[in-house]
Formats: structure tokens, sequence, C-alpha cells
């Protein structure tokens, strides 16, 4: 009971910084503005000047948005994938995902010189960036899947995948060799990620597949805290291993495929954040692991992004830079203090 109390807690401040930290990151960048006139802005009133107006509804808004679904997203894609494969270095990137969305977008902008200009125009436009991220990273998906089916150990899906990603890594090397500086520079760009251009169109798809992806998670919690104690128990318990599997990889294919084809590959917080939740909330019961990973998740991310945007100056930092720089001192700390703890 005292447990459960101390959880409450937990979630209540996690909620209230989550809010805070959204509306902050609203508001700092290279023009501040205050959180009045924020809440004014999305309350359904107007800003007191109509710069400020455009700059919340067009630009920071929607940027808002998108950092909290690449957060959750993540985050509880690498939950799923630790547990699944019960390996604390497994992220959401394991299947060959990101790697596979990497060669797509390497095609579409390493390769387009070779296409008429027309077309050229069409591949190297934001959808079509989208949509060559997504075929990518469809199509090793698909072939992780065909492969799940045929196989019963679960770490040969999980070799299987990192041998796609250093396929796709030798592919993608192979055609920056013969690129120019300006497609290097350009591919360059979309891999540090990127969470400012998405329209209000690509973040309600952003939403629903992240949403789909959720539902799927929440449907396989039961799964995944008998997959604690192995295969083994989780069959012994009457649970259909093959479809658990399945709906997993795919909940897992669904977030991190989207995410990586909207926003680029983001670094660090599929990785980092599920051992945050674990070592915080004192817990390995996925019903409590879930919405914490969610809202650390979307915390973490909110922090990230509001760093990157170097609030009062004029520039911008890579935002995968930015995660791994923050992000990575924080869980190693952690990891120390649990390890004085114990001892």
């Amino acid at each position: 009971m005292e447990k459960q109390k101390q959880h409450s807690i937990l979630f209540f401040f996690l909620i209230a910084g989550f809010f805070f930290l959204f509306f902050a990151n609203i508001s700092l960048g290279s023009i501040n503005i205050p959180f009045k006139e924020i809440f004014q802005s999305l309350s359904g009133g107007t800003a007191s000047k109509s710069t400020w107006e455009y700059i919340i509804i067009n630009y920071r808004l929607p940027k808002a948005i998108t950092v909290v679904l690449v957060g959750i997203g993540l985050s509880i894609s690498g939950l799923l994938m630790q547990t699944l494969f019960r390996n604390p270095l497994a992220g959401p990137y394991v299947l060959g995902l990101s790697s596979g969305a990497s060669l797509g977008v390497a095609f579409a902008i390493l390769g387009a010189s070779l296409l008429p200009s027309f077309l050229q125009e069409i591949v190297l436009s934001s959808y079509g960036i989208v949509l060559a991220s997504t075929l990518g990273s469809s199509a090793v998906l698909l072939a992780v899947i065909l492969i799940s089916i045929r196989l019963r150990d679960t770490m040969s899906i999980l070799i299987i995948g990192l041998m796609f990603g250093s396929l796709s890594s030798a592919i993608v090397g192979t055609l920056s060799f013969f690129s120019t500086a300006e497609q290097l520079q350009k591919f360059t760009f979309w891999s540090l990620g990127n969470l400012g251009n998405l329209s209000w169109t690509s973040i309600y798809i952003l939403g629903i597949c992240v949403t789909v992806g959720l539902l799927l998670s929440l449907a396989s919690i039961k799964a995944l805290n008998a997959l604690l104690l192995g295969e083994n128990y989780a069959r012994s318990l009457g649970l259909n291993y093959q479809k658990s599997r399945l709906i997993i990889i795919f909940s897992t294919s669904i977030l991190a495929g989207s995410i990586t084809a909207f926003a680029g590959p983001i670094a660090f917080i599929g990785l980092a954040v599920p051992h945050i939740a674990k070592l915080v909330f004192q817990s390995s019961n996925h019903r409590i692991l879930f919405w914490g990973s969610l809202l650390f998740g979307a915390i973490i991310m909110l922090i990230c992004d509001t760093i990157s945007q170097v609030p009062g100056g004029e520039i911008t930092l890579p935002i995968n830079a930015v995660t791994s720089i923050f992000g990575a001192p924080i869980v190693i700390w952690l990891l120390v203090r649990k390890q004085k703890m114990v001892g």
C-alpha cells in the first residue's frame, strides 16, 4: 500500500511537470513569449501581439505536440524491445527499422540526381522524404515479420534485425561515397533529426500512428509481465507466445517507423527512458512502467527540445546531439546511485 502511494505521488509530479514543460517549450526560444499569452492564445482568445499569435499557432504548438509524440512513441517502443529480448541494450531501432528508413532516404536524396528534374522535385520534397523513409522501414518490417513467423528463437530475430541494420548502413555508405557535398549535407541534416517542420496534416498522421502503436502496447501489458520470467514461463501461463511476440514487434514498428519517417532517427530516448522509469519507480510491473515511460519520455524530450532551441539565441542545435549529451550522464548517474544503494 505504501508503494502504491509513492507511485501515485510520483505520477502526480510527473503529470504536473509535463504540463509545465509543455508550456515552457512553447514559451522559450529566440523570442520569449509569456505563459499568460500562451494560455490566452490556446484557450480560444488571441495573444496581445499578432506576431506572438502566429508563432504559437503555426510554429511552436505543432512542434511541441511533435516532441511529445516522439518522446512517448520512442520510450514505449524501447520498453517493449527491452522486455521482449530481455536485453537492457535493446532500443526501438534494434529491428533495423531506422537503418531501413535511412536507406530509403539515402536512395531519395543521394540518388535523386539520376532522375528527371520534375521527379527530383517530388522525391526531394518533405512528403517525398517521408514516403522514402516509410518505404524503407516498411520493407525491413515486412522482412522481420515474415522471419519472426518462421523462427521460434527470439534472439535470432534480434540478430537478424542487427544484420539488416549493418546491410543498410553498408549500402548507405556506398551511396554516400558517390554523392556530392550538397547531397551529403542534406542527408546529414535529416539524420540529425528535425522536429520543427511538420504541417498539421503530418502531425495528425503521426498522432494516429502513435495512438495505434500505444493501444497495441497497452493490449500487450499482460504478455510483457509474463515474458519477464522467460518464454517457457509465459507459455505455462497459457500465453500464445507467437501471437504476443508478433503484436509487440508490430506495435514497435508502427511507433518507431512512423517517428523516423516524420522526424528522422532520434537517439537515446528509446534506449534510456525505460531504464529511468525502472530506476525511479523501482518496479518491473509494466502497468506502472508503461505510464512511467510514457511520461518520462514526453518530459525528457520536451527538456531536450527546449535546450536545443537555445532560449534567447538565434541558433537551433541538432536534437540528436542534445538528447545524447543531456541524457547519457543522467542514466550513468542513476545507475551508479542504484549500485551504491544496493552496496
